[in-house]
């Protein structure tokens, strides 16, 4: 027994370091900054012209109550998370990142209970050690976005509801781990399913069971923002949250687009697709283990078959994208663990781990991975790659550490201004100094890293910030005592359309022989030319 705690110490201990170093490494390019970017606020609305928001629909007549309860793409908790988190560390990669490290490594160790409870301890480390070792599991517990607390309340939710199988009153706190997960993203409600279907077969009289509804009652209080949210929005413009009016195809006039959704692709696309994310998301070794798991398992519970197949069934509705088969992880370290011990194949687990080790070190720690994706490293790290945008990041706050704008461009939003005000009014009371500056931008910048780094110092803190087309007719230019211009290199992932004004004005500042700063990433190749200049 002290050895077995030992081992799953130091199973905890590799995790937590495959999660910390170089946390804040990788260019956060995708969702994660608009989730991360909202919940500085915390606040719905991210500058996307084609998925508008309640905000900004109703900011003339006031924001009501309960459109500050959710968000109109997804439940609130992972927001109002990371807004704390935001508050505790700073606006930085770290923060938004680190509490999904945090549920990782507690996801590591309800994977060990559950393969316990299910099999025996043996299981249930190896199938820890195999999830916390694994480049699919690391690199989602190394980025802002949902999946990783989606992860962490479905293992929480059925190791719950595992031990309500010895004691019924589990159930009551398995349906608070429910309403959490449901106020954390819809896909992790997938428990729900599963948990009826074993209850349909194997424990009917549950249903009797004052424990039971008592849970249902109490995760339903606490999602009790969500329904309350939708009642208000469909109250005021007829539909629901932009997830649930796709699901019940309402096509609201605000949402005509859907972006994310488009790329699902018909039943048959989805099917298409399982097999090549699989293998972009799962190293081959863990991938084949698994694979030849399946005609091995064997476990009289049959609560990992239902498991498995409201799992695959979500990925079908959802699309099995990268992130999104990330869910899958945990049954399949489970039936490998069940099928390695059982068949005492555990002498595989050397090479297994070392193979894993070096595998999630080359694609989610190092700068750069070393060889051929898929073979070397895992696809996924498109995700967070050191492009260098995180550089950007860097000189700004740099420049503008300990300062705060002189002058603020007007707003259409008043919820934009109040923020505004608010970060001006505390930065003169820690004693900043005004700055007079003005922050020009080319246009082919990639949209999210816009968002990141130059929207969100206009947004919230108030930095004048402009495109390069638009600061051509901008009438008083000499207002702006020192100008950044921000011109990004093809080394950069850019936006579609790279035609920009910049190249007028970059033109015009080698005339007067203004030399730019050149900021290079890790690799030491030139990604932005930034002029700083004075007219």
């Amino acid at each position: 027994m002290v050895k077995n705690k030992k081992l799953l110490i130091c199973i905890l201990a590799v995790a937590a370091l495959l999660r910390l170093v170089n946390l804040s490494n990788g260019d956060p390019l995708g969702d994660e900054m608009l989730y991360a970017f909202r919940s500085v606020g915390p606040m719905d609305f991210d500058l996307a012209t084609k998925q508008t928001t309640p905000w900004e629909w109703l900011d003339s007549v006031g924001i009501p109550m309960w459109a500050k309860l959710s968000w109109h793409d997804h439940p609130p908790l992972v927001f109002w998370v990371q807004h704390i988190f935001i508050k505790l560390f700073g606006e930085n990669n770290f923060a938004f990142r680190f509490p999904s490290v945090l549920l990782g490594l507690v996801s590591v160790y309800l994977l060990y209970l559950i393969g316990k409870k299910l099999y025996s301890e043996d299981v249930g480390l190896v199938s820890a050690l195999l999830m916390a070792l694994t480049v699919n599991n690391v690199f989602i517990s190394r980025v802002g976005l949902q999946e990783s607390y989606v992860i962490f309340f479905i293992l929480l939710t059925l190791y719950l509801f595992l031990k309500s199988l010895d004691n019924s009153k589990n159930l009551i706190w398995m349906g608070i781990a429910i309403g959490l997960g449901g106020l954390t993203k819809y896909t992790s409600l997938v428990v729900v399913p599963i948990i009826i279907t074993y209850l349909l077969i194997y424990r009917r009289s549950y249903f009797k069971s004052k424990n039971l509804w008592a849970g249902v009652l109490l995760g339903l209080v606490i999602f009790s923002p969500v329904i309350i949210y939708n009642i208000g929005l469909y109250k005021s413009v007829g539909h629901f949250d932009f997830q649930l009016s796709y699901i019940f195809n309402q096509q609201p006039k605000e949402w005509l687009v859907a972006p994310g959704k488009e790329e699902i692709g018909s039943l048959g696309d989805r099917a298409k697709n399982v097999v090549p994310n699989l293998v972009k998301s799962n190293s081959y070794v863990l991938l084949t283990l698994f694979i030849l798991g399946l005609f091995f398992y064997k476990n009289k519970n049959k609560l990992i078959y239902i498991w498995l197949f409201f799992q695959v069934l979500l990925f079908f509705f959802i699309g099995p994208t990268v992130r999104f088969l990330t869910m899958l992880t945990p049954v399949m370290v489970l039936m490998v663990g069940e099928v390695l011990t059982r068949l005492n194949f555990r002498y595989l687990l050397i090479p297994v781990i070392v193979f894993e080790i070096i595998y999630s070190i080359n694609s989610q720690i190092i700068n750069y991975p070393i060889g051929k994706s898929v073979w070397a490293y895992s696809p996924a790290r498109v995700e967070n790659y050191e492009w260098g945008y995180n550089e950007l990041e860097k000189f700004f706050q740099k420049e503008f550490e300990n300062k705060y704008p002189k002058y603020i461009f007007d707003s259409k939003y008043k919820f934009i201004e109040s923020f505004q005000s608010a970060s001006v009014e505390q930065a003169r009371k820690k004693g900043d100094n005004s700055y007079n500056a003005l922050v020009i931008y080319d246009e082919s910048i990639y949209e999210t890293a816009q968002l990141w780094i130059l929207d969100r110092r206009q947004i919230y803190h108030g930095w004048p910030v402009i495109k390069s087309k638009d600061y051509l007719l901008l009438p008083e230019k000499n207002s702006f005592e020192i100008n950044y211009l921000v011109i990004p290199t093809s080394e950069l992932p850019l936006r579609n359309s790279v035609l920009s004004a910049a190249s007028l004005l970059e033109a015009d500042l080698k005339k007067q022989r203004k030399e730019p700063i050149i900021i290079k990433n890790k690799k030491g190749l030139d990604v932005f030319k930034i002029y700083k200049f004075s007219l």
